[in-house]
């Protein structure tokens, strides 16, 4: 999925309403966020819409809850030397 996609379903949800979406994407197969690819990918991108709405609650702009997201990945992944 495209960085637009991630940022329309960022903006339009909220954290908890992207919670709410992996549940149900868990429990039914299907999620009311309206997000459909297969199932590893609908996760992955649910995931990522919650963190970044999460930080651009906390006042980050979208380029920079990206930027952090990111960040945050590639150190899970062992990648950041920061």
């Amino acid at each position: 999925m495209k960085t637009q996609d991630l940022k329309k379903i960022a903006e339009r949800y909220t954290p908890q309403q992207l919670e709410s979406c992996i549940r149900e994407q868990l429990a039914k197969g299907a999620n009311s966020c309206n997000v459909i690819d297969e199932e590893n990918e609908v996760m992955a991108f649910l995931g990522k819409a919650e963190v970044v709405r999460e930080l651009m609650d906390q006042g980050m702009t979208f380029s920079e809850a990206l930027r952090e997201l990111g960040r945050r990945i590639r150190a899970v992944y062992g990648a950041d030397d920061t």
